[in-house]
């Protein structure tokens, strides 16, 4: 087990999306740090979610209450996007994810997501990192010759994940569906 004091506890609320991994996982193994630290494919809806948070019943049952209110819905990845220095499949369409970064914002206003870093949120997932332009290019390439065999994808959103890296890797502590059921 790694000493938890040498790194700061962060956790995040995430859609896993492990349907994605024949195509992203060559690139994200490569190119996306966060693999080697456990984290899975996915969609962020809120990091750093409360800052070193201390997992308990009560912050549990809140995300279950919020998480309830929400209807499971269906998104598709179509193509590819571009952030300075990284690659993403952009899902669509976005209002869903919009929304529910949005009602968890609202929800813990002392949270904002990417800590209110950007004026606008745009959901993806991160298949690669780089600061060599030449280097995106390619793998950007790669991705669009590999796209039409493996897009679009459709896939249902039903849950997220609570996850943290207190052990020093990325790890689900909770998940909590959509809808009541």
């Amino acid at each position: 087990m790694s000493d938890s004091s040498q790194y700061i506890v962060e956790a995040a609320l995430d859609i896993h999306v492990p349907g994605v991994e024949p195509l992203v996982a060559p690139f994200r193994e490569k190119y996306d740090p966060s693999v080697e630290k456990g984290m899975p494919a996915h969609i962020t809806i809120n990091y750093p979610f409360l800052p070193g948070i201390e997992p308990n019943k009560n912050l549990y049952e809140e995300l279950a209450d919020l998480f309830t209110k929400i209807d499971p819905f269906t998104f598709s990845f179509n193509g590819l996007g571009r952030f300075p220095g990284v690659i993403y499949l952009a899902p669509g369409p976005e209002a869903p994810f919009i929304e529910l970064i949005e009602n968890v914002a609202a929800n813990f206003p002392e949270s904002p997501p990417y800590s209110g870093a950007f004026d606008s949120l745009v959901p993806h997932l991160t298949v690669a990192h780089a600061e060599d332009e030449e280097l995106m290019a390619s793998i950007e390439r790669q991705l669009l010759d590999l796209a039409p065999e493996h897009l679009p994808i459709t896939i249902q959103a039903k849950q997220v994940w609570l996850t943290d890296n207190r052990s020093g890797r990325w790890q689900e502590q909770k998940v909590f569906k959509f809808g009541r059921s």
